[in-house]
């Protein structure tokens, strides 16, 4: 699992890294709301833990921007105690809210809680997509797609944020080691023989849809 750290006091992000690493997390640490929604953009995190207060932006306008492409859940930390802020960072689309100081082991815990909460049960991972990383395979109902390289890493990266669009430059810079050496269309190749696999196990299953002049996303 990544999370992304969004916090500009060193001090508290290190206690983040550190507590999140001794959990089994992976982090990454910005300090800026530019450089989050520049993460957002090209790298996949599975939640976002997302100060208020900071230098550049608030918390609240990274908070509308991620909302309009990725359902990924997102924890803010503030020092903002005020119920009208608790308020509207959920009505912008916040999972949770912290308050600083906080327990490194609560905070866990509500990350572990809402990470939970996006996961299949055991008994529901037989039916749909799942991702087996270390083998490069993806499978449908239980039977591999037997999927290219580019393919496997552009349809991973689709299913891991339901809803969230992609361009073809932010897939090929994901899913190529060299991207500027291929053209943006070469993602629409790759996107048609994966619907095709789909299709092949599923005729009735169509979860790419296509964002004229944006991208591609998945729609579970």
């Amino acid at each position: 699992m990544k999370i992304l750290i969004v916090e500009d006091e060193p001090a508290i992000a290190d206690t983040l890294v550190y507590a999140l690493g001794t959990e089994g997390f992976s982090s990454q640490w910005v300090t800026t709301g530019a450089a989050a929604l520049n993460e957002l953009a090209n790298h996949c995190y599975d939640l976002m833990l997302l100060d208020i207060g900071l230098p550049d932006m608030s918390g609240f306008d990274v908070c509308k921007q991620t909302r309009v492409q990725s359902i990924m859940p997102i924890i803010f930390l503030t020092s903002r105690i005020d119920d009208i802020d608790q308020v509207l960072g959920l009505e912008l689309g916040a999972d949770d809210y912290v308050t600083k100081p906080f327990s490194p082991r609560v905070l866990t815990a509500r990350i572990r809680s809402r990470l939970k909460n996006r996961m299949p049960l055991p008994s529901e991972q037989k039916q749909g997509f799942m991702i087996d990383e270390e083998g490069f395979r993806i499978l449908l109902d239980g039977k591999d797609l037997h999927l290219s390289r580019y393919e496997f890493g552009i349809l991973q990266t689709l299913l891991v944020h339901p809803g969230r669009v992609y361009s073809r430059s932010q897939l090929m810079d994901i899913a190529w080691d060299e991207p500027e050496r291929s053209f943006d269309r070469t993602v629409d190749t790759h996107i048609k023989t994966i619907r095709q696999k789909i299709r092949q196990q599923d005729e009735q299953l169509d979860v790419i849809k296509t964002h004229r002049g944006l991208g591609y996303s998945y729609q579970p």
